[in-house]
């Protein structure tokens, strides 16, 4: 296979299995699903895509095979240099995941390490398989967390558990992770996807606009002030009185029917 062959290939795969979710599937089982430049810009190209489609109201992210994916692609970047690193911009790309407007849910099973780890961290609900492990040992090759790890890290899990994890690459299981906050809940691994679908299902079935307000105000807060964070709470609780989703809730409920939400 050529080089740039290798770098068209597609191996991040978009389904919709459900009325209005979304699944990213990072597709390179041979490599553990090791996030190179090539499946970098995939999912970039991908969130981008569904954050700004109105049929998408949550997305699934997962890998194929036994890993959510095992970490940076080292072989993409052994030789490279501090000069390389910075001009391939990867904050970008990543950036594009975090700005993802609609509510993300990751699908972990198998190894979450480095920056599969990272990935993770970008979802606003993690659900673990029993076998799921995460971890980010960037120090042990020498190097550090760079899409986020020492900053999502510390905010998910406090500063001593995260220093802990950060210093010594330590690995963890699921159930480690879970009770120290890192993952939202742990299910069997034949269960993990169809839990996370399930959730997607959930919160599809809601009001969108509303979904996306809370994923934007409790984001942006983690930055603020408390008087800061509550005023942009505040304003944003007011304007959902301006959607037709919020006078078909409350009339639904007060008629004693099920509500149909339609993003208006």
């Amino acid at each position: 296979m050529t080089e740039e062959k290798a770098a068209n290939d597609a191996v991040v795969a978009t389904e919709r299995p459900r009325p209005h979710v979304a699944v990213v599937r990072i597709d390179r089982p041979a490599s553990r699903n090791a996030l190179d430049m090539n499946v970098r810009r995939q999912l970039a190209e991908a969130f981008r895509g569904l954050g700004a489609d109105d049929e998408v109201r949550a997305v699934v992210v997962t890998g194929t095979g036994k890993a959510f994916a095992a970490g940076a692609d080292l072989r993409d970047m052994a030789e490279a240099s501090a000069v390389e690193i910075m001009a391939r911009r990867t904050h970008l790309l990543w950036g594009a995941i975090a700005d993802c407007p609609k509510p993300v849910i990751a699908a972990v099973n198998g190894f979450a390490l480095g920056g599969g780890c990272e990935l993770a961290m970008h979802a606003d609900i993690i659900v673990a398989g029993e076998s799921a492990r995460f971890g980010q040992p960037e120090i042990k090759v020498g190097i550090m967390p760079g899409a986020g790890g020492t900053q999502r890290l510390i905010r998910a899990v406090g500063k001593f558990k995260a220093m802990k994890l950060l210093l010594t690459g330590a690995i963890i299981t699921a159930r480690e992770a879970d009770a120290m906050g890192l993952v939202s809940e742990v299910v069997a691994d034949d269960q993990v996807l169809a839990r996370a679908l399930a959730l997607a299902e959930e919160i599809a079935a809601l009001p969108p606009l509303a979904a996306q307000a809370i994923k934007e105000a409790a984001l942006a807060s983690e930055d603020m002030p408390l008087s800061a964070g509550l005023a942009l709470e505040r304003r944003a609780f007011q304007l959902l009185f301006a959607t037709a989703d919020q006078k078909e809730g409350m009339r639904a409920f007060l008629e004693k029917r099920t509500p149909k939400f339609e993003g208006r």
